[in-house]
């Protein structure tokens, strides 16, 4: 078959692409070797928000008292947990099929690959090969959990993400290695229901790409709910001869041997460029990702990559709105489309992590901030004063504003509590537009909310708080 463009992966930058090609005139295919929707609606972004929902109904059931309920004789019926978990990433790939049908895309299953005359072969899984021309080929195949030499994952004693979220029974303990939002994310949710968790991070501290006041608050946070934090600290040597594992781990004071059911490596991930034709077509790449224009084009003509397996935060929204642009800027030098479109600014990209508490943050941490040159305004609104957070029972956290002193700009916000994952596109829309402190405030915000301790911390750092 010929058609105008092929994505390779189906994942939020892959399907997000070819219906954005579809939508512009493009007779378009999509490849997939497994589930539409990739990682991310299958073992990623979607199944284990089903879980940290599930964790958070939990801990309701175990706080009932504090709002007044008398709950008794509840457990977590871990099948049933799991279960829901793949209902909800099955409906969403479902979702995404149905997106494919409307949109009219081909949808070709199997692994797909580049060869010589940048075509592309897909080998189905009875082993057949199928060439596909396409004048434009976007590769999207996405990353998997990265394993260490010291860790590596037999998928029942030793895990990646992917077995954590789809484990036959519950773990009685666990050995969390990595707090970054994987790790951290995990290790909320079978602490929640019963796993006596340790979270082992090598670091100085706990979700390391955040403000260090954030990974201060949710250090204390997990300590709080039984979780153990060991920092400065690495898992050297894993002994799974016996019923579970043995953790030989390296701290400041000595090895400590630990001990539990499972090991979940959470030590990031690694792009798939392996086996689709890149040294074929001597595609450039570097550390392990393809080298991109600003546009998503690499080094050779009408060959493209987006999301996790180009540099950049190994996002599926970066992903989407990576895809977005690729495609726009293949239409707009073809007439398809009337303007190019702004390259992406990663400076500008928001992160959100779904423990309890949340955390969501957008822009320069402090420390980067006073690196930067820039001298500073910091406001600091706790959840404690938020009427909101008071009457929902979630006063944990803060909200912290980082402004220019010299011109207002709003440099970075980073939250930690209740929800901040929904509030923080504020901050992303309002850096974008270029707005300072003083438009900020200028705005009403709802009472009550928990979207006013963003206004609450602004006035904070201008020395004008009115509600602490």
């Amino acid at each position: 078959m010929a058609y105008d463009i092929i994505v390779i992966g189906s994942g939020p930058g892959g399907y997000v692409a070819a219906i954005r090609a579809s939508q512009l005139g493009y007779k378009t295919a999509i490849v997939e070797k497994e589930n539409l929707g990739g990682i991310c609606l299958n073992w990623g972004c979607i199944p284990t928000k089903a879980l940290l929902k599930t964790a958070s109904v939990f801990e309701n059931f175990t706080h009932a008292a504090d709002y007044g309920i008398v709950a008794s004789d509840f457990k977590a019926d871990f099948g049933a947990v799991i279960k829901r978990s793949r209902g909800a990433a099955d409906k969403m790939s479902k979702g995404v099929q149905f997106l494919m049908k409307k949109n009219k895309i081909d949808v070709i299953m199997g692994m797909g690959k580049l060869n010589a005359k940048k075509e592309v072969e897909v080998t189905g899984a009875d082993g057949k090969i199928a060439v596909h021309q396409a004048r434009h080929v976007i590769l999207a195949t996405g990353a998997r959990s990265r394993q260490l030499p010291n860790l590596p994952q037999d998928g029942k004693k030793v895990v990646g993400y992917r077995e954590a979220m789809n484990l036959p029974t519950q773990p009685k303990t666990m050995i969390v290695v990595g707090s970054g939002a994987i790790g951290v994310e995990f290790a909320y949710f079978y602490n929640s229901i019963g796993t006596k968790v340790t979270v082992v991070e090598f670091m100085p501290r706990i979700v390391p790409v955040e403000d260090e006041d954030i990974s201060k608050e949710l250090e204390k946070s997990f300590k709080k709910k039984g979780i153990t934090v060991m920092t400065n600290a690495s898992v050297e040597k894993l002994d799974t001869a016996g019923a579970g594992v043995k953790a030989t781990v390296k701290t400041a004071t000595g090895d400590v041997v630990l001990e539990a059911d499972v090991v979940l490596s959470a030590v990031g991930i690694a792009a798939n460029i392996e086996n689709i034709g890149l040294e074929t077509l001597n595609i450039k790449t570097d550390k392990g990702k393809v080298l991109v224009d600003k546009y998503f084009k690499t080094n050779v003509d009408g060959i493209y990559a987006i999301g996790d397996i180009t540099p950049g935060q190994a996002l599926a929204h970066v992903a989407s709105k990576g895809a977005v642009i690729c495609v726009e800027a293949i239409a707009n030098k073809e007439g398809k489309y009337k303007h190019m479109p702004e390259p992406l600014d990663y400076g500008n990209v928001p992160g959100c992590t779904y423990c309890s508490p949340e955390i969501a943050s957008v822009g320069m941490t402090e420390k980067q901030a006073k690196d930067a040159g820039y001298e500073i305004k910091v406001g600091k609104f706790p959840f404690t004063a938020s009427g909101k957070a008071v009457g929902a029972g979630a006063t944990e956290g803060f909200v912290k504003v980082i402004f220019d002193a010299k011109y207002g700009e709003w440099l970075g916000t980073h939250s930690i509590g209740y929800n901040v994952t929904e509030t923080i596109a504020e901050t992303v829309v309002a850096r974008k537009l270029e707005t300072t402190w003083q438009e900020v405030l200028d705005s009403i915000h709802p009472h009550p909310t928990m979207s006013e301790g963003i206004k609450d911390a602004v006035e904070a750092a201008l020395g004008e708080a009115i509600h602490l």
